[in-house]
């Protein structure tokens, strides 16, 4: 038996627009710091204020919100006592809008309490709305929670299936200035989340289409979107279609991998970005690649399927490295790094937390669902092959 859990998603050119029919007395915004300063915040507000509501905002998510960070946005919750929580931004505003509501209806909880096997009853004070500024997390779409645990640098995975937002509203407009580099990255995370939720042992045949169409329209658009944020036209036609295109691929691979799970790529990537701070959506995207050899190694049958659907040319038993062929050109195209040393990490510090690196990523929930587990061992040897860019033979 499978569960599939959805908010109710409203898409499309002007979607921000049905925050007018909201009804209630105040809402608490949950976002960064920079989105209140270029006016992104504002642009909600405005909607909001028209459908009534007394407004507070709470802007202290920082990149890979600490547990701390949401107990604050918790505590300033039940002082303004909002009937609407709205995450505003990239991930990690959203994750910590799900978690500040979380511990607002429950204050008995602390973060990480947050698990899949507890009834958390919530919805007694308030509901939640997710407003993606970036395309690629898929966080306004999925119930997974991803904390900082600042004293062990190490992310955790939490999140019940309660959590998830009541609304996520998807306008391409919010994320039509999203800067090259923030493109790149994101467009990256969300690629990994529809490759690993479609070849995740978890996969069902009503996450596959999802994760097979949200796969196919990003290696299309995702290099027209870099190109958009380079662009001093990028009101263009073609390039307005990539945005929304991208925007709703994030969606659909969010609501593929969120019902599924994701994979190795993830907990790899987890701790890689935990230890040496880098961008989410660059870490799992340089590993995608290895982790996709490494399974095809010995479990084709996914990736056979995926690469024949996707109309990747492959020699016959080379899906595997086809794929992550054609996942290195993507990245190489939006300018992202190949290798883990091409993302500035000092050789004599990855091996000095190699360990480490293999010990969480080990321990990640997300490897539960590899295609292919790996041994102590092997993760090991996969992170080395991806630090020198090594192509993966074992």
């Amino acid at each position: 038996m499978w569960h599939f859990v959805s908010p109710n998603i409203v898409f499309g050119e002007g979607a921000l627009h049905s925050l007018e029919e909201l009804t209630g007395k105040r809402a608490l915004i949950v976002t960064d710091n920079n989105l209140v300063q270029i006016g992104i915040a504002e642009r909600v507000t405005s909607y909001l204020i028209k459908a009534g509501f007394d407004i507070q905002i709470f802007d202290e998510v920082e990149p890979d919100p600490t547990t701390q960070t949401v107990i604050k946005g918790a505590v300033a919750a039940g002082e303004f006592k909002p009937d609407w929580i709205v995450g505003l931004g990239g991930g990690s505003p959203l994750d910590a809008a799900k978690a500040a509501w979380v511990l607002y209806e429950r204050p008995d909880l602390q973060p990480a309490d947050i698990n899949p096997f507890i009834k958390l009853g919530l919805r007694k004070k308030s509901r939640l709305i997710t407003i993606p500024t970036t395309s690629g997390t898929g966080a306004e779409v999925t119930w997974g929670i991803v904390l900082t645990d600042a004293e062990n640098q190490r992310k955790m995975g939490l999140g019940n299936r309660e959590n998830a937002a009541d609304i996520a509203v998807v306008d391409p407009a919010m994320a039509a200035g999203m800067p090259p580099q923030l493109t790149a990255d994101t467009g990256m995370d969300a690629l990994t989340h529809a490759i690993e939720g479609y070849i995740c042992t978890w996969h069902t045949d009503i996450t596959d289409g999802l994760c097979l169409n949200a796969a196919r329209d990003i290696l299309q658009y995702l290099p027209q979107a870099y190109e958009a944020s380079q662009s001093e036209k990028p009101d263009q036609d073609h390039y307005k279609k990539a945005r929304e295109k991208m925007h709703n691929a994030a969606a659909a691979a969010g609501l593929g991998f969120g019902n599924a799970m994701a994979s190795m790529a993830h907990a790899m990537g987890h701790t890689l970005g935990s230890i040496f701070h880098l961008p989410h959506g660059r870490a799992v995207g340089i590993v995608l690649p290895y982790t996709i050899e490494f399974a095809a190694q010995n479990a084709p049958q996914r990736i056979n399927e995926l690469t024949a659907a996707l109309g990747i040319q492959t020699p016959k038993g080379k899906a595997g490295q086809a794929l992550a062929s054609h996942v290195r050109e993507i990245s190489r195209g939006v300018g992202l790094p190949g290798k883990i040393a091409d993302a500035g990490i000092d050789e004599g510090e990855f091996n000095s937390q190699l360990d480490k690196l293999v010990d969480d990523a080990f321990n990640d929930t997300q490897m539960i669902t590899a295609l292919r587990t790996p041994s102590f061992q092997e993760l090991e040897q996969l992170f080395k092959y991806a630090y020198h860019g090594q192509p993966v033979d074992f």
